[in-house]
């Protein structure tokens, strides 16, 4: 099996041709793809500095902590690399971030975009012509072996490779924040090693100042089996004043009673319920662990979710808390199992006519609160024609009883509710309709409950629709369901939280999008004047120093009327308020138009730029200035972000589903668009750029789709610059 270290540095059988020792692919008076090994500390640099010199592109490099510090302590390495950039190659930068090394990588960040990932040995780099890799040891000096290689699959192969790690890779910064802050990164992860999972379990409760756990049985053993001296740790600490202990929420019989009192004896506190959650679970003040496995025989499980993440932590202990609640102490349990005493009547009910006597028995009994959970429309209905819902009224009125009601919506039945007598004191919240099994819930006074299965929802009548039914009388049991209603009581309530807070923030965006309609026309009301009378003042002054002042009034107040003139567009295109004021024009006027503003302009002339059209005469059927506006705005993009070079307008004509469509093209052969930005570019102030407001391409964006029309963007296929594209309805 080929090894991660094997990728990085190939064996000399590795290489697809032997060279000649201290020969070098770069001395080649062909174009032949070569591959050679150099073994001289002074040809391995030429090799990689004349390799750079050939750099037009990009260059990928991967390297450990001991190459970067070689690189960064070598003047010749690092003047080549900052020349590199400044010619306006892409550097990018894959290392191992660490605290010994953060002054290297802060250096490499100067002219690469780095990003961090652990355990990287050896180093390679690779551009579009050449690939250079190294092996290297923890010494200050440059290997004296190197592979150099032309060989165009080869450089595809570990292409490829530095591209699958870059994408898993995080961003330098990110890093060099964790080590500065000693922030620990937030992630959630499975493990599925038992190995893998011992080890972190150690190190999590070796560090651990609490434990909460819910789990069966099978977990208690493994901790007793593995863990015991560190629990007991955590509750010698506890006992001295850090930390609060441990805790635990099992199910205790007489097979494990022993072990429990073990536990016990060590100081671990401990609750017994019957009915554990699905899921294992363990939390303490920095992780949270999960399992689904039973654990049986002490065994660690195969997988394990861990995660350090404040949200899993912070639901996972009010899930606990609550449980916690409802659990019975586990020297009561044990007691009450070394007595032989009863600890719960749980009762199963074939027959649907003795769950019905049973059900209305219990809410006739109720004497503090009673809570229905119907799964269905024709539940409550069955129900309410029995009489529970009356019996349910009645206690409410005479004896001041709580009734709380969870079920699917529906306006007959909310009718219904409205129609009794004391409805105000039967509060109901609607549900999504359950699926899969199905059963109503009866809990009274939070100490007895009857589960009833539907055999048929179908069915008009109760006993035709009912099967199986379970009461109970255990604490453990009936708490378990009521801990499900409310958590099913309280998503709904935050629910309707939810969406009052969300009209209320649609009412504030509404507010927000007039208050600031209304600022950019009282901004754009004193601009008009101040610009003509700056004009005027400009054409009647002689100083030189004088009219450069003007001149900068000019600049500024033309800025802050096209800001103005930008905020309205914003504020009509979400509003969907956007006026098109068509008319019939020639698109190749617009074109001309637009190319003769951005040549005359300053930015335009300080550039070695050239604008290539060939006129097209197109009738449009549009509004002409909005259409003017998007071209001059996608041509001053161009000039913006192209140092030198051709910027190409290009209109053609399509037919697609039997309509004409005319699609514009703005090509230019500057620096491309970044990776980054490509997901939001056509947002709202998605630029890296510090000129201008980064709503150009947002309200170009609008005016094309009010059109009807679309409008994209994409990096030439050559890899030098963008063309962005819209398209139009054509006549």
């Amino acid at each position: 099996m080929t090894t991660f270290h094997q990728l990085m540095h190939p064996s000399p059988t590795d290489i697809l041709s032997l060279p000649v020792e201290g020969s070098s692919a770069a001395d080649s008076p062909t174009k032949a793809e070569v591959t050679e090994i150099i073994y001289d500390t002074e040809a391995i640099i030429e090799t990689v500095l004349h390799a750079i010199s050939l750099i037009k592109e990009k260059l990928d490099i991967f390297m450990d902590i001991t190459s970067i510090s070689i690189i960064t302590s070598n003047e010749r390495l690092m003047d080549a690399y900052i020349k590199l950039k400044d010619r306006g190659v892409k550097i990018r930068n894959i290392t191992e971030i660490t605290v010994d090394g953060l002054s290297y990588s802060k250096k490499m960040m100067s002219f690469a975009e780095v990003r961090h990932i652990d355990g990287i040995t050896g180093s390679f780099g690779v551009s579009e012509r050449d690939y250079i890799s190294n092996d290297t040891s923890p010494t200050d000096t440059i290997s004296q072996r190197a592979i150099h290689s032309t060989v165009k699959v080869f450089l595809q192969q570990h292409q490829y490779l530095f591209d699958t790690i870059w994408k898993n890779a995080i961003p330098a910064e990110q890093k060099i924040q964790e080590i500065e802050k000693g922030i620990k990164p937030i992630a959630t992860r499975l493990l599925e090693s038992p190995d893998e999972i011992f080890n972190h379990m150690k190190y999590v409760i070796e560090n651990a100042s609490k434990r909460l756990l819910c789990s069966s049985s099978g977990a208690m053993q493994i901790v007793y089996d593995n863990f015991f001296d560190l629990y007991k740790r955590i509750i010698d600490k506890h006992r001295e004043g850090d930390g609060e202990g441990i805790r635990w929420i099992t199910t205790i019989d007489k097979d494990n009673k022993d072990l429990v009192k073990i536990f016990l004896n060590a100081g671990v506190q401990i609750r017994h319920l019957r009915n554990l959650p699905p899921m294992n679970f363990a939390v303490d003040n920095k992780h949270f662990h999960a399992t689904t496995e039973k654990m049986e025989g002490g065994k660690i499980m195969r997988s394990l979710l861990t995660s350090n993440e404040p949200i899993y932590i912070n639901h996972y202990n009010s899930i606990f808390e609550d449980l916690w609640k409802n659990g019975i102490d586990a020297v009561q349990r044990i007691r009450d199992i070394e007595d032989g005493t009863c600890l719960a009547d749980i009762e199963v009910f074939h027959s649907a006519s003795r769950a019905r006597e049973v059900y209305l028995d219990l809410v006739k009994q109720a004497r503090k609160e009673i809570l229905f959970l119907f799964p269905t429309e024709n539940a409550f209905s069955r129900q309410h024609k029995i009489g529970a819902i009356g019996l349910a009224e009645k206690a409410a009125i005479e004896r001041n009883v709580e009734v709380r009601i969870l079920m699917p919506p529906n306006k007959l039945i909310d009718e219904t509710v409205q129609n009794l007598d004391y409805h105000h004191k039967i509060d109901i919240r609607y549900i999504k309709q359950m699926t899969g099994t199905k059963a109503t819930i009866l809990i009274i006074d939070r100490k007895e409950s009857l589960v009833m299965e539907l055999r048929d929802d179908s069915e008009a009548t109760f006993d035709e629709a009912i099967g199986l039914s379970t009461y109970s009388n255990s604490k453990a049991g009936v708490l378990s369901y009521v801990f499900i209603f409310e958590n099913l009581w309280k998503q709904i309530e935050m629910y309707e939280d939810i969406k009052k807070s969300h009209e209320q923030l649609m009412i504030l965006d509404k507010m927000q999008q007039e208050f600031i309609n209304v600022a950019a026309h009282e901004l754009r009301t004193p601009i008009q004047p101040i610009l003509s009378v700056a004009q005027i003042l400009r054409s009647r002054i002689e100083d030189s120093q004088q009219q450069e002042l003007i001149d900068m009034v000019i600049r500024n107040a033309k800025r802050l009327n096209r800001l103005s003139d930008e905020i309205l567009d914003v504020t009509k295109l979400e509003s969907r308020t956007l006026e098109l004021k068509k008319e019939h024009f020639n698109l190749n006027d617009v074109i001309l138009n637009a190319m003769d503003d951005i040549v005359l302009g300053k930015q335009f002339s300080s550039k070695n730029l050239h604008i290539s059209y060939r006129p097209h005469d197109i009738v449009l059927q549009a509004d002409k200035s909005r259409i003017s506006e998007i071209i001059s705005n996608l041509l001053s993009n161009a000039v913006n972000f192209t140092p030198e070079g051709t910027i190409t307008i290009s209109v053609e004509l399509k037919t697609n589903k039997e309509k004409n469509w005319v699609i514009v093209s703005v090509k230019d052969t500057g620096q491309g668009i970044d990776a980054s930005m490509l997901p939001r570019l056509f947002t709202k102030f998605a630029s890296k750029s510090f000129h201008g407001t980064g709503l150009g391409l947002f309200i170009s964006k609008g005016i094309v789709e009010a059109h009807g029309g679309k409008i994209w963007a994409k990096n030439n296929v050559n890899g030098i610059g963008a063309t962005f594209s819209f398209s139009l309805p054509a006549i």
